[in-house]
């Protein structure tokens, strides 16, 4: 009992305390951001601009990996239950306005709650009684295809502004 307990302890002050879970669904792992409300985890998604949800379907369940906020590495793993919430519901509202909270760099700031009822998708993830060991092994994987990316030519005068600063702090 006391066991029981304490890890349930360990998963709900990880899992607030973490920015990013691991989750896994019928697909691959997604690092996704994520709040605490009422016991489980609420996540917004599938929507333009927001982070996607595959794999996530109502009444399934899904793997959640907790980093630690400190290293980053695993602490622990569990067992959700996957609920959609409908638009405008009680619980939709309560979860929203925890989400809205939390969210960074939104483009359309008091109109974000309408356009995620419109547009995206709000899951709650119940933990099951279910706590699963760790794996062993990194896990590593490539990184998903994805059409974003931040990797550009070098300008040519950046060598050289680099260069004159290391020259001025000799």
């Amino acid at each position: 009992m006391t066991e029981t307990l304490l890890a349930q302890a360990l998963l709900e002050e990880a899992t607030k305390k973490s920015g990013l879970i691991w989750v896994r669904g019928e697909g691959p792992d997604r690092a996704l951001w994520h709040v605490w409300h009422e016991g489980a985890v609420c996540l917004i998604g599938d929507g333009p601009g927001e982070q996607p949800l595959p794999g996530l379907v109502d009444g399934g369940t899904a793997e959640v990996t907790v980093r630690s906020k400190d290293k980053g590495g695993r602490l622990i793993a569990w067992t959700a239950k996957v609920t959609e919430l409908v638009p405008h519901s009680e619980a939709w509202e309560a979860a929203v306005a925890e989400l809205k909270g939390k969210r960074l760099n939104a483009p359309d700031g008091e109109r974000m709650p309408q356009r995620w009822a419109d547009e995206c998708r709000v899951v709650r993830l119940t933990p099951q009684d279910t706590i699963t060991d760790l794996p062993e092994g990194s896990l590593a994987a490539p990184p998903l295809p994805t059409v974003a990316t931040t990797r550009k030519p070098v300008p040519d005068a950046l060598p050289r502004l680099l260069f004159k600063r290391k020259k001025r702090r000799s």
